[in-house]
């Protein structure tokens, strides 16, 4: 079977099965989302979401924030890792936003990936998220996948995401590596994957990789 024809049979397994796909990391504005996918980096979605109240209700706005110190923003994000840097960058960037664009998240992606602590997958998911702009955000676990499922050779995040923009259509690129994510959760884990659990996995017969 060709790349081609694989990458349209696993896009119809994953709107089978997850035909709604709700943003996993809750917000109401593309500042809040922006800082919410900066606090999701090497912590989970749901340890994020439950940091994320307590943070937003002292600060839910790019001039709310900089009246905090960053030792304060620091104190509120410990429980998601890496607090000292992350809250240096949530302060930073916020007084960037004031400073350069009237405290407004901007809708390019190199101004995004400008912006302290925004790496270009955090920008690529505030691309598709906030502003519906076509984006195939790739996290370790697209990465993981796109090579178990014999979609990318899997040497580095940016070759997968060339290799998964070439195969997908660009109207189907937000809501797919949306549809990834949540398949990845439920049926194929780095750990303890049991292929014949996995509708992709079991119908192209790919082993789990082993790390």
């Amino acid at each position: 079977m060709r790349k081609k024809e694989k990458a349209i049979e696993i896009a119809n397994i994953l709107a089978e099965l997850f035909p709604e796909t709700p943003i996993p990391l809750e917000h109401k504005d593309s500042y809040t989302l922006l800082i919410a996918v900066l606090l999701s980096a090497q912590c989970t979605d749901e340890r994020v979401n439950k940091i994320t109240p307590l943070l937003f209700k002292r600060a839910d706005t790019p001039q709310k924030m900089v009246a905090l110190s960053v030792s304060e923003i620091e104190d509120i994000v410990r429980p998601c890792g890496l607090a000292p840097r992350k809250a240096k960058a949530i302060y930073d960037l916020s007084a960037i936003l004031i400073e350069k664009y009237n405290g407004m998240v901007p809708d390019q992606i190199e101004a995004l990936e400008a912006l302290p602590g925004v790496g270009h997958k955090t920008a690529s998911v505030v691309m598709s998220q906030a502003f519906g702009q076509p984006a195939f955000p790739v996290d370790t676990h697209i990465h993981r996948l796109a090579e178990r499922w014999g979609l990318s050779d899997g040497k580095n995040v940016v070759k997968t995401e060339k290799d998964l923009k070439a195969l997908f259509p660009e109207d189907s690129w937000n809501q797919l590596h949306l549809r990834i994510i949540f398949y990845g959760r439920k049926y194929c884990p780095a750990k303890a994957h049991q292929i014949e659990k996995c509708p992709i996995c079991a119908k192209f017969g790919k082993k789990p990789i082993k790390k």
